[in-house]
């Protein structure tokens, strides 16, 4: 152990200056709470209660004012705070307050924005949707969103290892989570790799989705461009950017369904390498690097966005589409699964749960305003999703003017097939299409690299606070072996039929079972750490403690609306169809089995802690639901000792 004295007058080492100063702040809380409150916000004796790294002043007059100054003439007792330091490695920290900030916002800020939003939207009701959309996110998703930055920063640890400081039982939740996060490795990844296909396929003259005399395509494939005033469209015309779509990129004629899946796609195979290349060197050092990327990652779809929405305003008939966008129909209201979808909708897009704001909030300083953050990026993620509606819209409007059909016939798909058939076929149709088809499929490359960023650094951020010793040095082969799991894992959905398979993931391997581990998670946080000792972490971090408000979402309002998006999935689950292939019963089964697989290890781990704990079982229930002190163990777990000197 290395001892650090708070009056140290001269340092010979610039860097270990640094250091020092950097802590100092978390010094002074310590000394503050000896000198006015006594051990009131510790967690055992002489230990801040989160075992966050302290220092003690750097200067002798800054050490007199830390502690109680029993005299002002020499030799008289002053109270000395000296600090035990562990030899771990100190955690990694945010190089700047805005690498932060754009990653969160880059994790929240999907390709879900771009596609789901502006569906839903007109779908339940057009404006009228988004009163029970902000509702909902009022006293459901920011709560939830603020609670998980608050316990990442206090904590300082991933999904796994932050049980153990709030309940232990409830630690199999980070598993799940974790198994979660693979899961959506396994089929997100491969909508940018569609993408990226997409994007290779655009440098060219012609649009290869724009014609109708490629070998892919069928007699059904009518050709035409906003100058063809004589070609007709009917209801057997099938556009050249769908028969792309279908027949050249998914290969999706060639599977008769999720019973024969067929060969791997090479060329999709390549593009996937490719993506999972770039995150492994994006994420392999760590925060300090994706911090980095995400300035690219995060604001260059803004750019696009902002481009795509002139540009798209411009078009004609695209008034149509903004009125259908936006028009009210409050009789949409009253029925229920208008707000089950805007429950489902901000709970989704925020993305409490997969213990991403957990990971990137642990490497924050101590006393940053997570409150602040909370509500900054919410706020984007949710005017982005507004923006986005505008984006897509403007062009179905212009393509239901094309087409002269109603933009409810235009918007009938969702999902990537909004984007990879109706966009990517407006696109072909304006002037400089093959620069407004590089930049948009470059945007859906980064939404999708962002989220992807954080859903693995959630992961390896778990498994290296919960095996420190053995990944913490290790940390670049773990992230290739991660990375190499999850290229693996997604093979199955780069076949013939691998769009049934991401699919059927979307559907039932994620939702349910993420939405009901954050349940159990705002209890666990809410009921058994309990909202006055968790509101007590969050003023000793910020100065002050949450509002009434806050409180009363965590503990009734939060597990209710959670309850209510589990309730109405389970009651109403969704009938499956992708293109003319529905789903057969045994896929449902399939897919509550693949949900489950990761759900199921909470209450195992739940039954493991209660045999594995000493003791009666009365004492082992007391020690399951009982916090361990957060400075007993774990890396860079610092004792502060208070002693008397002359």
């Amino acid at each position: 152990m290395e001892m650090k004295q708070p009056m140290m007058m001269n340092r010979e080492d610039g860097g270990e200056q640094e250091k020092e100063q950097e802590s100092q702040e978390n010094g002074r809380l310590v000394a503050d709470s000896v000198a006015e409150k006594g051990q009131k916000s510790c967690s055992g004796p002489g230990q801040v209660s989160n075992g966050y790294p302290s220092t003690s002043p750097q200067s002798p007059r800054e050490g007199a004012g830390a502690g109680t100054d029993r005299g002002s003439t020499p030799g008289a007792f002053r109270t000395l705070v000296v600090q035990q330091t562990s030899l771990d490695p100190p955690r990694e920290t945010w190089s700047k307050k805005m690498d932060f900030l754009l990653s969160v916002i880059g994790y929240a800020v999907d390709l879900g924005n771009v596609w789901r939003f502006p569906y839903i939207c007109y779908q339940n009701g057009g404006g009228a949707f988004l009163l029970p959309y902000m509702l909902m996110a009022v006293f459901g998703g920011v709560p939830l969103f603020y609670m998980e930055l608050a316990l990442g920063q206090f904590h300082r640890s991933g999904c796994i290892s932050i049980w153990k400081h709030i309940c232990p039982i409830f630690k199999g939740i980070g598993f799940a989570i974790c198994i979660i996060a693979l899961y959506i490795a396994f089929y997100y990844n491969t909508i940018m790799a569609w993408a990226l296909y997409y994007l290779l396929s655009s440098f060219r003259a012609t649009l290869p989705w724009t014609t109708c005399n490629n070998k892919w395509n069928t007699p059904n494939c009518t050709h035409y461009l906003s100058t063809d005033l004589n070609v007709s469209w009917t209801d057997n015309s099938i556009s050249p950017a769908e028969e792309f779509y279908i027949r050249q990129v998914l290969q999706v004629h060639l599977s008769p369904g999720l019973h024969q899946l067929g060969w791997v796609s090479w060329q999709l195979a390549l593009c996937l390498l490719f993506i999972f290349t770039v995150v492994y060197f994006s994420i392999w050092k760590g925060v300090k690097t994706s911090g980095k990327v995400v300035w690219v990652t995060a604001t260059f779809p803004y750019l696009v966005l902002l481009i795509l929405l002139i540009r798209g305003a411009t078009l004609p008939g695209a008034w149509r589409g903004v009125v259908f966008y936006l028009k009210p129909d409050w009789r949409k209201l009253l029925t229920t699964s208008v707000w089950l979808d805007a429950a489902a909708q901000i709970f989704f897009s925020l993305g409490p749960g997969f213990g991403v704001l957990l990971a990137f909030a642990s490497y924050n300083p101590f006393h940053n305003n997570c409150y602040k953050d909370a509500l900054v990026t919410s706020s984007v993620n949710c005017l982005t999703s507004f923006l986005s509606g505008f984006v897509i819209f403007t062009v179905l409007g212009y393509m239901a003017e094309m087409r002269q059909q109603g933009v409810e016939t235009v918007a009938k798909d969702a999902g990537p097939s909004l984007l990879f058939i109706i966009y990517a076929e407006a696109i072909a149709n304006m002037p400089a299409a093959t620069f407004f088809a590089i930049i948009f499929f470059l945007m859906i490359i980064m939404l999708g690299l962002d989220s992807t960023f954080a859903g693995l650094e959630g992961v390896i951020t778990a498994m290296l606070d919960e095996f420190p010793h053995l990944l913490a040095r290790r940390r670049e082969w773990f992230v290739l072996g991660l990375v190499c799991v999850c290229y693996l894992g997604a093979l199955s959905t780069l076949t013939y039929g691998g769009a049934f398979v991401v699919k059927l993931f979307e559907e039932y391997a994620t939702g349910p079972a993420v939405i009901t581990v954050v349940f159990l998670e705002v209890i666990a946080v809410s009921w058994f750490y309990g909202t006055t000792r968790f509101c007590n972490d969050v003023q000793l971090m910020l100065g002050f403690a949450p509002g009434v408000f806050w409180r009363v979402c965590w503990v009734a309002i939060c597990p209710c609306f959670l309850l209510f998006i589990i309730g109405s999935f389970l009651a109403f689950p969704p009938e499956v169809r992708l293109f003319d292939y529905l789903y057969p019963f045994w896929t449902t089964v399939l897919g509550y089995c693949i949900g489950v697989s990761s759900f199921i290890c909470v209450p195992s781990y739940m039954v493991y802690h209660l045999v594995t704990t000493k003791g009666t079982f009365k004492q082992r229930l007391l020690k399951s639901i009982t916090p361990e002190a957060s400075g007993s163990s774990g890396p860079q777990r610092d004792t502060t000792v208070i002693t008397n000197a002359v």
